[in-house]
């Protein structure tokens, strides 16, 4: 009997493996913590700065662009801002992805997967501002454009602040797909709100042209979002099968 018991206890018994859980990940902590003392250490240098992009948005003054006035930190850290942004909405769509299609986890190492997500944030965005860059310079002239271009910064800049608590929601205090879709499609809707209201401001002038340019919102801003959920949907089936 003893002998069994000593046997059993050498061979032991297998294990249920504890499926991947993103709150269980030193490496999403890591990132997190990286975006807090990021934006802590933003706010800290620019805040007067960036309180002044959130006036000019929402005052729409005609002015020259602040790009122009800024100074070489200033633009640095803006940058440091847009890249949170995309390393923010990645925890989030891998989050969302990890729920919705566990196996990928199983196939791609998650830290692979967060940073193919994240690039895939930065090459969006990088289109969008040379579309808007290419449309600007064939149907406006460049000083329209460029207060564009300003403005659509400063709704990713203030994105990114508000991505920071989702994120943490999301990936912490174990939030249901549904609300976590909720409250995605919320941000997602008041930032194209913000979006359409500056380009109704900048860009329209009678009742027809506000007609054509709400077309053209949606074949720009609303059909662009569905595009990048099929590709990241088709990247997914593509990593599972590659991998």
């Amino acid at each position: 009997m003893i002998g069994l018991l000593m046997a059993w206890a050498v061979v032991g018994t297998e294990g249920i493996p504890i499926p991947y859980s993103p709150r269980m990940d030193d490496g999403i902590t890591v990132v997190l913590l990286c975006c807090f003392f990021l934006s802590a250490y933003v706010l800290s240098r620019s805040r007067k700065f960036l309180l002044q992009l959130v006036k000019d948005f929402l005052l729409h003054r005609e002015r020259t662009s602040i790009f122009a006035t800024s100074t070489a930190a200033d633009m640095r850290y803006l940058l440091l801002l847009i890249l949170q942004t995309c390393i923010l909405a990645g925890v989030c769509i891998f989050s969302y992805f990890n729920d919705i299609q566990p196996e990928l986890v199983r196939h791609v190492s998650p830290g692979l997967l967060l940073g193919i997500y994240i690039g895939v944030c930065l090459f969006y965005l990088c289109l969008k501002w040379m579309l808007y860059s290419f449309l600007g310079w064939i149907f406006f002239d460049e000083s329209v454009t460029t207060l564009w271009l300003e403005s659509y910064s400063t709704l990713l800049y203030y994105l990114g602040f508000a991505l920071f608590p989702f994120a943490l929601f999301v990936v912490y205090f174990d939030l249901s797909l549904q609300l976590t879709i909720i409250i995605g499609l919320i941000l997602a809707f008041f930032a194209k709100i913000l979006m359409l209201y500056k380009w109704l401001k900048l860009f329209c002038n009678n009742l027809y042209g506000s007609s054509l340019l709400i077309l053209y919102f949606c074949a720009l801003e609303i059909i662009p979002c569905f595009v990048l959920y099929q590709g990241v949907i088709q990247l997914n089936d593509f990593l599972i099968i590659k991998f």
